[in-house]
């Protein structure tokens, strides 16, 4: 064959698409189960942080399985749909959040903390630039913050991307999502010197005023996911 000859080339020029997909795509294969469990790591480092568990130098999946004594799916009106465990963490709580509220499955993470129980919920919501999300962990009460995580996709570095910060974290422990009325109003998350009326609150990121706003909205959408949960199950039972 004339190597000079556009069907040469278009057929060298097919081959070797061909031969670079090939290989493209045995190397995704071969990579794809490393990712999962890196993702599935991630997920389980971020709701041991909520709980304020030291990960450094630690075996984080090690860790989950010491702490997190339960995994439950739960609807909207409290009905337990699985306690098999790793149907909840293997949820999409994105796409559940997505879906008509009688619709949703939610995942309810429960750990057990210096023998003290504790009960993690995920969030999701959106920033200023992009998504945010994270984990509140509540103390037994079903009511009162031990601890959170949040973590974000595009937030402005030293304004809204301080919500990934400890120090904004810790802000949250202690705080109740139930008023004194027992109705769930979340926390607010406010300019310092603001007050809110009738809830907890905690001083939102100096300079990321839309970011702090999202967290709040974050927070009350999906906390509210749960209440009936908290409320049949939990300290504020009516």
């Amino acid at each position: 064959m004339n190597t000079n000859s556009n069907t040469y080339t278009f057929i060298y020029a097919t081959v070797m698409v061909a031969v670079v997909a090939l290989m493209l795509a045995f190397v995704s294969s071969a990579l794809k189960g490393i990712q999962t469990e890196n993702i599935e790591l991630d997920k389980k480092k971020q709701i041991l942080s909520s709980l304020n568990i030291n990960l450094e130098g630690e075996d984080a999946a090690a860790l989950y399985d010491q702490y997190i004594v339960q995994e439950l799916i739960i609807n909207t009106n409290a009905d337990i749909r699985s306690d098999v465990k790793g149907e909840a963490f293997a949820l999409d709580f994105n796409k559940e959040m997505s879906k008509q509220a009688s619709e949703r499955q939610l995942p309810l993470y429960i750990a057990e903390v210096e023998g003290a129980t504790k009960y993690i919920i995920p969030m999701q919501g959106a920033g200023l630039w992009g998504s945010i999300w994270g984990y509140v962990s509540l103390n037994e009460d079903k009511n009162t913050v031990y601890g959170t995580y949040f973590s974000h996709a595009s937030e402005t570095p030293g304004l809204g991307a301080e919500i990934a910060e400890k120090e904004f974290q810790h802000r949250f422990a202690g705080k109740k999502i139930f008023n004194n009325q027992e109705q769930l109003v979340s926390i607010a998350v406010m300019k310092s010197g603001q007050k809110a009326d009738n809830k907890d609150q905690v001083d939102g990121i100096s300079g990321g005023t839309i970011t702090s706003q999202g967290v709040e909205a974050m927070l009350l959408n999906c906390l509210t996911q749960y209440e009936a949960y908290f409320k049949i199950k939990g300290g504020t039972e009516e």
